[in-house]
């Protein structure tokens, strides 16, 4: 696969895909059951919360792609109905660039991608100290080294390699990211996850080691039969409290680095430990009643990209009716045949349309049976979210104005991403035959061989080359810019893509259209360097509305019921403050998001938050800090303008450019860290943040973003 553009990674540097049946089968969910009389429980959360269900989705839209066919969450009634009517869907929602792995860990954590050090995913590359490059993998479990397919890996820091002060960016420290799974088990919650995000075993190449050990029976299992240890360990993993005795049979859940120690703890690792423990009866069934198993037949995990509503809910609701109060399931997307497995959908397809169905179908069967077990919105928190958003590659659809109806199903003449191959175009055009590494994109990053220094004649020169770069899209029939947007480490820091360890910084990064994905292939265009292959059709990664523009969903106590909530901004970082201020509980580090207050009952929170000023506050420190917030889209013009700029001979404006651009994030970290802390500080220790302190925090926070503004637009 050439890009991980799912989540199909089991192996070591080979690429497994799965692919498994599903057919929902259920009623509409009773959204106002009364609620049940609950066993008691170690696990003590706030505000009457019995149980917390976090969904992620991979790719799955609130908004229209097409105008007259309805929205994928439009077509899940029995999922959108629930969250509207025991809650709110925020639809102003923004993901972190630049996508999937990247989004997941940002939402988990609360903190921006410079912070957890994923921030370029799926895959990356890294310098070694001669200035070689080397592949990464994003998807990796919390505590593994850099997953490097290659098997040679030239750095080995956490793949989650933490940043506790972003601030002072310090380089080269080898901290782990502090798990999102402690607030919980300390407060004696079990918490289980079904295929989310680097919480469970993502791949047997380097999480089998680092979890059981490289001379461990389950590495023999993967020496002997891959696709079966795959199954059997990859996908699922239980976290447990330290009173638990579910967890007995398991193996020390190891965090040597998190603040405030966690010794105590085990962990169940994959469907052969958890499944004993949840369904002592036999293996884990799916929602229509199906052994979940993989391609081969080996009950267990299915594959990332099987893991549809029907298996990943089936997981999650065995989950909780054996006494699991927490609970985070990744459902994967929705526009890619999951049957055929031959590429992608295109709006109002019949095969999509089939497929949103089946999705609804099982959100409604799992809603009854969490209704029929007292599991509600009465007494459980949910949220539900999508990773990212992303842009339908496609002629216009035939017939005109189809509907996606049964007798209305769309066609499309090509539904492909526009694949550009930008070596063969740097070679034709300008004779440029510079080696680099690339995260093939439509925000491609570019790691230039020897890691030379930014303003070095060989970085500049490929960056004004790539920024003059453009297309004859197929799809429209327009030019398109390769490079629409271009950053440089000083911009590339703004957007938070420079974490600790400095190996990961990408020399630049450019910010294509809608429909280019950029990837580097021969140095020619003797084949055409710009085709629609097909299989691929929904392009992810840039900084475009569609793209970044996502949905949350909440549902449950203390969740004011407002069906949508259009206006308030966000992003995947105010996920965790706000889902923790609800159950009482904190993080044992500071996060980078806010609490959503707007959509938060009165007295579900400190009172505090709920202050105009605190509010006004929080507003204009996500325009500071967000990767869509007007900040980092002023700066972002700013750097293009600078990039774009001099020649060899003369390149004054450049370095005026990243002067002061430095200057303007300088002042940004300082400023944005005072906000974060004051925030939190309301949220978390009931510290006043009123009167003369927030009107002064107001004032410089709008006098920056107004210097930026103006900047950008002079």
């Amino acid at each position: 696969m050439r890009r991980l553009h799912g989540r199909v990674l089991t192996g070591g540097a080979a690429v497994t895909v799965v692919i498994g049946l599903f057919a929902g089968v259920g009623s509409t969910a009773n959204a106002t059951a009364a609620p049940a009389t609950e066993p008691a429980n170690a696990c003590q959360l706030a505000n009457g919360i019995k149980h917390v269900v976090n969904i992620q989705f991979d790719n799955v839209h609130f908004t229209r792609d097409t105008p007259n066919v309805p929205s994928d969450l439009e077509q899940m009634p029995n999922l959108l109905n629930f969250l509207e009517a025991n809650g709110t869907v925020l639809t102003n929602d923004h993901d972190v660039l630049v996508h999937t792995a990247t989004n997941f860990l940002s939402q988990l954590t609360g903190l921006y991608e410079d912070r957890h050090s994923v921030t370029q995913s799926n895959s990356f590359s890294y310098y070694d100290a001669a200035g070689n490059t080397h592949p990464g993998v994003s998807f990796a479990y919390w505590t593994a080294p850099i997953f490097d397919p290659s098997g040679a890996n030239a750095d080995t820091s956490y793949n989650l390699n933490y940043q506790a002060d972003p601030a002072a960016n310090p380089s080269g420290t080898n901290v782990n990211v502090p798990a999102p799974w402690v607030p919980y088990t300390r407060a004696g919650c079990d918490v289980g996850n079904a295929g989310m995000a680097n919480m469970v075993l993502e791949n047997t190449g380097i999480d089998i080691p680092t979890v059981f050990g490289a001379n461990s029976p389950e590495a023999a299992e993967v020496a002997a039969n891959p696709v079966k240890a795959a199954a059997d360990f990859v996908g699922i993993a239980v976290h447990c409290a330290a009173a638990s005795s579910r967890c007995d049979s398991g193996r020390p859940d190891l965090l040597p680095d998190e603040p405030g120690g966690y010794q105590g703890y085990n962990a169940l690792y994959g469907a052969a430990e958890v499944q004993p423990a949840i369904k002592p009866s036999g293996p884990i069934t799916s929602l229509s009643g199906s052994v979940i198993s993989d391609a081969a037949g080996n009950p267990g995990f299915p594959g990332f990209d099987s893991m549809t509503p029907d298996n990943s809910l089936g997981f999650a609701a065995q989950m909780l009716e054996s006494g699991i109060p927490v609970v985070n399931a990744y459902v994967s997307d929705a526009h890619t045949d999951h049957v055929t497995n031959t590429g992608d959908f295109g709006p109002g397809e019949q095969g999509f349309e089939d497929q949103l169905h089946a999705y609804d179908t099982a959100f409604g069967a799992f809603m009854s049976r969490m209704a029929a077990d007292g599991i509600n919105a009465h007494n459980t928190l949910f949220m539900v979210t999508t990773d990212e958003g992303d842009h339908f590659s496609g002629t216009d659809p035939t017939p005109a104005g189809c509907t996606g109806a049964p007798g209305n199903y769309c066609t499309y003449a090509i539904r492909s991403e526009v694949n550009v191959n930008v070596k063969g175009l740097l070679v034709s055009q300008f004779g440029n035959n510079t080696g680099f590494a690339i995260h093939s994109d439509p925000a491609p990053a570019f790691w230039v061989n020897g890691n030379p220094a930014p303003d070095s004649d060989v970085a500049r020169t490929l960056e004004r080359q790539v920024g003059a770069l453009t297309v004859a899209n197929p799809l429209t029939g327009g030019t398109d810019q390769l490079g629409r947007f271009l950053a440089d480490p000083v911009e590339e820091k703004i957007l938070h893509f420079v974490g600790p360890d400095a190996a990961r910084t990408p020399t630049f990064t450019a910010f294509s259209g809608d429909d280019e994905f950029v990837f580097s292939g021969a140095p020619n265009c003797t084949s055409p360097c710009v085709t629609t292959p097909g299989r691929f059709a929904w392009n992810h990664g840039t900084i475009t509305p569609d793209q970044t523009t996502i949905w949350v969903g909440f549902a449950g106590p203390g969740i004011a019921v407002k069906g949508t909530d259009p206006t308030t901004f966000a992003d995947q970082t105010d996920v965790r403050p706000t889902e923790l201020a609800l159950l009482g509980l904190r993080d044992d580090y500071q996060v980078d998001g806010r609490v959503l207050v707007e959509d938060l009952k009165a007295g579900a929170v400190p009172p505090l938050l709920h202050m105009p000023q605190v509010q006004v506050l929080g507003e204009l420190y996500k325009q500071l800090e967000a990767c869509e917030g007007q900040f980092a889209l002023d700066t972002l013009a700013i750097s293009t303008q600078g990039i774009n700029s001099g020649s060899t001979g003369d390149d004054h404006v450049y370095a005026a450019t990243e002067a002061q651009l430095t200057l303007l994030g300088n002042q940004r970290d300082a400023l944005g860290a005072q906000i974060r802390t004051a925030l939190l500080g309301a949220a978390f220790d009931n510290k006043p943040v009123t009167g003369a302190k927030a009107d002064a925090l107001i004032a410089q926070a709008k006098a920056l973003l107004a210097t930026a503004h103006t900047l950008a637009t002079s």
